[in-house]
């Protein structure tokens, strides 16, 4: 029976445009150009339609989490992202309660990378664009259909593009989403936040004071220098109004003035913005040949940096089995994991907003909460918990019972040939061998292999999926072939 979610083309064979691409992803932002490049890294051919005909203008800044700051590091793009962004202590994620990181904290790279977003969102398209990734601007989807073969997208203007799968990576409002009649339940905006970079007319010191008396209580308000001459203001709003119109310079001011009693004298802006405290996620990231993933998937209140790393992240899971899948070697239940290992992320992100929004009122119960917690996380333990939930350290996958380290990633070791994450660059499977007896046999298209007795590892061997998540534990080779067909299908003949 069919699904009744599934959209059925009702042209035949020969009326339908050719399938001239594998994958064609509506959305250009960090999520949909780090898909392309994961999709591009297995030659898969690759359309990225983005409504906008321009990139963003504003120059938001935004925070690269330990464990995003890692897969930039598998794929080589470290080095380029560091040179465009500063490096910041891991510690006063949560609510922005002020405690430092935890020493020790498992990884090479514990530290946050500010960046800004037109900075990160460019650095990650010219990489899908030098792995062969076409961008196509002033697209708009208008309409989805879907078939055995593919899927036909129509664009505004009405032209009609062909492809094997489509990814909407078209952000909160996606027009993939609402086209595919997924349901996006959750919890409307109640409350809105302005944010935005503009110049004071008075001095710092008087500013300090008045921004730390107010934040005793009201930890959604602060104005704090963000480079010679500009500050970063951000300052909340009772109620909702229209998200689709930018805030004005005036909207500001009498904001500022209800909360500080001073505007501050602020002009000049350089960018402004609102957001809202919108929780939502997706019933489902899968309607036969159309997936959701980013924004399109979830949306939550931005407190704790996670958004757009969560996004990151989604492609980085998603883009090697959607690439498997058309190379063909993909196991029948291998696309099926996107959804089962990355909804349950995003349900636990949302959650932890959630808290955290809680933890920011300024009614006396939450604030109670809120020095509770403070006194806890005092607590190594209680202050690595969330720490590793807000960076993305802490994910463990299901993939079967076994040592805790099975489904989680494995940090950037050292190895013979240097740093692990160095052997990971084109998106391949990995078996890491300290015993030297093992083969990845049939599986050497996919899969690459490093004897290495001297590995820094408290285990035999370990067998790393491209997005470097641990899939098998073990020194038996029939055992591990078993695995290796788990993820990466039959071997070659």
């Amino acid at each position: 029976m069919d699904d009744p979610g599934v959209l059925r083309s009702p042209a035949s064979g020969a009326d339908r445009a050719p399938l001239v691409f594998d994958v064609i992803i509506a959305g250009c932002g960090p999520t949909g150009a780090m898909l392309a490049a994961e999709l591009r890294l297995h030659d898969a051919r690759v359309l990225v339609l983005e409504k906008d005909t321009e990139p963003p203008s504003f120059v938001r800044i935004v925070g690269l989490h330990v464990r995003s700051i890692e897969l930039m590091a598998m794929r080589g793009l470290l080095e380029r992202v560091l040179e465009h962004g500063r490096q910041r202590p891991a510690g006063g994620f949560f609510a922005a309660i002020a405690k430092p990181a935890p020493e020790g904290l498992d990884s090479a790279h514990a530290y946050l990378l500010g960046i800004p977003q037109p900075v990160i969102n460019h650095l990650l398209e010219e990489h899908a664009i030098a792995l062969g990734a076409q961008v196509r601007r002033g697209c708009a989807v208008a309409g989805v259909e879907q078939d055995d073969e593919g899927v036909t997208v129509e664009l505004a203007d009405g032209e009609q593009l062909r492809s094997r799968y489509l990814v909407g990576c078209d952000g909160g409002r996606s027009a993939v989403r609402k086209l595919l009649g997924v349901g996006f339940p959750g919890e409307p905006s109640q409350t809105e936040t302005l944010m935005g970079e503009m110049e004071v007319g008075v001095p710092q010191e008087e500013i300090a004071a008045t921004v730390t008396e107010i934040g005793e209580t009201n930890r959604r308000f602060w104005v704090r220098p963000a480079g010679v001459g500009v500050y970063q203001v951000v300052v909340p709003v009772a109620g909702v109004s229209d998200r689709a119109e930018p805030p004005t310079l005036e909207d500001f001011r009498r904001q500022l003035r209800t909360i500080a009693g001073t505007d501050f004298g602020v002009h000049s802006p350089r960018w402004m913005s609102r957001f809202g405290d919108a929780t939502r996620l997706a019933d489902r990231y899968r309607v036969g040949r159309v997936l959701l993933a980013g924004d399109a998937a979830h949306i939550h209140p931005p407190i704790g940096g996670q958004g757009l790393n969560l996004g990151v992240q989604d492609a980085f899971n998603l883009g090697w089995k959607l690439a498997a899948q058309i190379r063909g070697w993909a196991p029948e239940t291998l696309l099926d994991t996107y959804q089962a290992e990355r909804r349950p992320v995003a349900a636990d992100v949302l959650d932890n907003t959630r808290a955290q929004m809680e933890l920011m009122s300024p009614e006396p119960g939450p604030q109670a909460v809120r020095r509770l917690l403070t006194e806890l996380m005092d607590f190594d333990e209680v202050n690595r918990y969330l720490i590793e939930k807000i960076t993305a350290i802490g994910i463990r996958y299901d993939v079967g019972d076994g040592p805790d380290l099975l489904g989680r990633r494995l940090r950037d070791i050292d190895v013979e040939e240097g740093h692990l994450y160095q052997l990971l660059h084109r998106g391949r499977g990995l078996l890491l061998d300290r015993t030297g007896r093992l083969t990845v046999g049939g599986w050497s298209d996919r899969v690459d292999h490093l004897a290495d007795p001297t590995a820094v590892l408290d285990a035999p061997c370990v067998l790393l999926r491209p997005d470097g998540h641990v899939a098998w534990i073990g020194d038996d080779q029939q055992d591990l072939d078993d695995h290796l067909s788990r993820w990466f299908g039959e071997p070659a003949t």
